[in-house]
């Protein structure tokens, strides 16, 4: 996958292995995985797992996650991006294209979530020329659901996974769906 996306502050690129120590960092940490099943990480072969997940997704479906770069210093912050949900079923869908993204906390409200955001939704119904992009948020994460609203996702509903916690379910559909036959 030699795909690279720039933003102002932002270089969004493949994970690559040697991202396991930083993505471990991130994942490490308990506050990171608040509003994620609260399953931090304890072993960085559980980062290298990941990371061989997704670059078998570029393969398969020619999009996954990427990491989130920032230009100036170079630090990995997080990943982000589009990846085809074709292994399980959220909120009775499969088969769909999904936006997410998790950031180390040190990199938490300085607007980079919203700036890779914006990058992703623009590249996947743009470039990609995707219909629908669908997210999911735990409920009680101000913070996500909040950058989802403001990159012009659409609420659709409250659901309860399986997990028995409540999550939110976004959308963005792409406004040139109408104009394709």
């Amino acid at each position: 996958m030699n795909l690279i996306l720039e933003t102002e502050r932002l270089i969004l690129r493949p994970l690559e292995l040697s991202d396991a120590e930083a993505m471990f960092a991130m994942d490490s940490n308990p506050e990171v995985h608040k509003y994620l099943w609260q399953k931090p990480f304890h072993d960085i072969t559980e980062s290298i797992k990941i990371i061989e997940y997704v670059r078998d997704q570029y393969e398969t479906n020619n999009i996954g996650r990427f990491a989130t770069i920032i230009k100036e210093t170079t630090e990995f912050i997080g990943w982000t991006g589009i990846k085809f949900v074709d292994n399980h079923i959220e909120n009775g869908n499969t088969n769909f294209f999904d936006y997410g993204y998790r950031l180390n906390e040190k990199y938490w409200g300085k607007g980079y979530a919203t700036e890779a955001t914006k990058a992703w939704l623009d590249y996947g119904l743009n470039q990609m020329n995707i219909d629908k992009i669908h997210a999911y948020t735990h409920s009680e994460n101000i913070a996500s659901n909040i950058v989802l609203k403001k990159t012009g996702m659409t609420f659709m509903q409250e659901y309860i996974a399986e997990d028995g916690f409540k999550w939110n379910w976004w959308l963005i559909d792409n406004p040139l769906k109408e104009k394709r036959i």
